[in-house]
């Protein structure tokens, strides 16, 4: 290519390689420009690809590197380290051609193999997703490889098309993630009290190389939530385990939360928590309630349904006459930790009408039974408490007296003379 461009006899010599030999004057008169600005845009991406190398010697491959990134089908071909060979032509001053030798079949097939080239490359691609391996070329699973005959049976239907059934990957947990496990599994059902069960629940919450254990995890609460709803100390164990989790920022507990609500929401809206009248269920449910609360704050906006499914939850069973008064308690408590608007939209309009309705149970002379007015009055103070937590977040608006006016009509005196025991004022 001379500095006057590509002349038209050459783009007339090109297009007669290529079986075109009507090619008009005007037509290759008009390409030859634009070939020249082609020719120039991809020699200026080699150039380009030559110094991100750190060269100064222009090469094919720079050359092949520039065809890609305009999307151009390489030159195929063999390619050579060494430079070429250039010889004059006889009877011309200034016309040079490259020295092709002439190798001889056999030669080649007879001379030993070159050593492969020790180019350097780094190539990317996942080993695993969110503790899921994908199915991609650069890792196939074991057992695809290994046992393919059994990974795959095939049955046939009613209709007689044959179905392929393939098993399931199995999940390898290195040794020591499953010794890990078992050792939480241990600490949590046999020593809940022990100080190395703080620790256990402190590495729970902080190490960034658990997220394989959280399928684990979550299979374990729940079954031992399901089993095990009249044994307190582990019920207040595996929430303790689970707030944990959830409050670990390196693994992505997301996922598995539709696994974890009902297990949590068994621990604060049950009717009945541990076997013996002094379990502190009242404990639980309230340690419950605050982790409901965090839940919905911290992963509420991913998933825009997660608080109101919770809420539908709690409300059902606040309204509900027939449950009994501690799943009346755990539902309130549920509510105001999920913040004073829930509380001003849910639990103060019904406030009057279920205050009318415990009142006969807070009656030493209608209530003999000292149990259930026990629990009358628990469920009395959590409701003075959600409706003070609400005036004290209403404090700087202008409907703040005609609240605390209301709320004085339906408690009276006690409001202000009430002192909520302390799992009653975590809220405050």
């Amino acid at each position: 290519m001379s500095s006057a461009g590509i002349p038209k006899e050459a783009i007339e010599v090109i297009a007669q390689t290529v079986g075109i030999t009507n090619l008009s004057p005007e037509v290759s008169l008009a390409l030859a420009p634009d070939a020249e600005y082609r020719l120039r845009e991809i020699m200026q991406e080699a150039i380009k690809c030559m110094r991100h190398a750190r060269r100064t010697t222009l090469t094919g491959d720079d050359v092949d590197s520039a065809l890609t990134l305009r999307n151009v089908e390489p030159v195929y071909g063999f390619t050579s380290k060494d430079s070429l060979r250039f010889k004059r032509a006889g009877g011309f001053k200034d016309l040079y051609y490259v020295d092709d030798k002439v190798v001889e079949f056999k030669d080649v097939m007879e001379s030993p193999l070159p050593k492969p080239p020790l180019h350097t490359a780094v190539t990317a691609h996942w080993l695993a997703i969110e503790g899921i391996q994908p199915a991609i070329p650069e890792n196939p699973p074991v057992e695809v490889l290994t046992a393919t005959a059994d990974a795959k049976r095939s049955e046939y239907k009613e209709d007689g098309l044959p179905v392929d059934i393939r098993l399931p990957v199995k999940h390898v947990l290195s040794r020591e993630l499953q010794l890990y496990f078992e050792k939480i599994k241990v600490l949590t059902m046999r020593r809940p009290d022990s100080v190395i069960f703080k620790q256990a629940l402190l590495s729970l919450a902080t190490d960034s190389g658990l997220h394989a254990l959280v399928p684990y995890f979550t299979h374990f609460i729940a079954d031992e939530v399901a089993r095990n709803l009249n044994n307190f100390s582990l019920l207040f164990a595996l929430m303790r385990v689970t707030r944990s989790l959830t409050q670990n920022s390196h693994i992505h507990i997301e996922p598995y939360l539709h696994q974890l609500l009902p297990s949590i929401l068994t621990c604060l809206v049950a009717r009945r928590l541990g076997h013996r009248l002094t379990d502190n269920h009242w404990e639980l449910r309230n340690f419950t309630a605050n982790l409901i609360g965090s839940i919905c704050k911290t992963f509420g906006h991913l998933y825009h349904n997660l608080q109101p499914r919770i809420t539908r939850t709690l409300v059902h069973a606040f309204l509900d006459p027939t449950k009994s008064l501690t799943q009346h308690y755990g539902a309130i408590q549920g509510l105001a930790a999920l913040g004073p608007s829930v509380v001003r939209l849910l639990i103060l309009p019904n406030l009057e009408p279920y205050l009318l309705l415990i009142e006969p149970d807070m009656q030493l002379e209608k209530q003999k039974n000292e149990v259930k007015r026990y629990e009358a009055w628990r469920v009395y103070g959590a409701l003075m408490t959600s409706s003070l937590v609400l005036a004290q977040a209403w404090k700087d608006d202008m409907s703040a007296g005609n609240l605390l006016a209301s709320l004085f009509e339906l408690f009276g005196e006690r409001m202000f003379s009430f002192t909520p025991k302390p799992e009653l004022s975590f809220f405050l």
